[in-house]
């Protein structure tokens, strides 16, 4: 019976986050000339966290890669602020035209870091110290991923700093959404459990990772 709980929890979770495979669109329509600075602000973080939840399976799916290896609750956050750390630095150089990410080239290589992290769960057994530096490298270049969203609304001249920080913080927001959903389902109940390697890390790490392995074989070659 605990096992049966275990898959359905697990089953939840990832039907959860299957329900955004459908949303791929992700214009937002708001006449910001005429929105307050607060108004075009709360418009920027409520952009930031549906490019997560519920429109971002594919930014969802690498948080998860990185909590099932270890999924207490502070080493998963310190990776994701790692992360965040990464692609802010790289919305903001594309927000700025510093940088000119093609879609082409940045879509395959998201898809290939998810198919890394979900492959390196069922090779190692603990979280390794260069795994940071593997994650702000992969942040980078999701942040040129998030790029193609702002892009799509673009900033107001007259709040740009503030609509890109208000993106970014609600694309934390919706990370850690992920994460506390995670832990709730399965981190707190099993994440101490002999079994939670063989019944949770390999079987979910290998869903994910086969997902992963047909977005980059999609997004390369259709």
């Amino acid at each position: 019976m605990k096992q049966l709980s275990l898959y359905r929890k697990c089953v939840l979770l990832m039907g959860l986050l299957g329900l955004s495979a459908a949303a791929q669109a992700h214009t937002i329509n708001y006449d910001l000339a005429k929105m307050s600075q607060e108004a075009v602000a709360w418009s920027y973080l409520k952009l930031g966290f549906l490019h997560i939840l519920p429109l971002g399976l594919d930014h969802i799916l690498f948080v998860l890669s990185l909590f099932f290896l270890s999924p207490k609750l502070s080493t998963v956050i310190w990776q994701a602020t790692a992360f965040t750390i990464a692609h802010s630095i790289m919305l903001g150089m594309a927000a700025y035209g510093i940088i000119e990410p093609l879609p082409a080239i940045i879509e395959p290589i998201i898809a290939l870091s998810i198919f890394f992290v979900a492959v390196e769960n069922m090779l190692v057994r603990e979280l390794k110290p260069g795994r940071i530096a593997i994650i702000f490298g992969f942040g980078l270049v999701h942040g040129m991923g998030f790029a193609g969203a702002l892009a799509e609304t673009g900033l107001p001249p007259s709040d740009y700093l503030i609509s890109l920080l208000s993106f970014n913080v609600g694309v934390e927001l919706g990370q850690l959404a992920v994460i506390l959903s995670a832990w709730l389902l399965v981190g707190k109940w099993f994440s101490e459990k002999p079994w939670y390697r063989t019944r949770i890390v390999h079987p979910m790490s290998a869903l994910i990772a086969g997902i992963a392995l047909f977005w980059t074989i999609e997004r390369t070659f259709f």
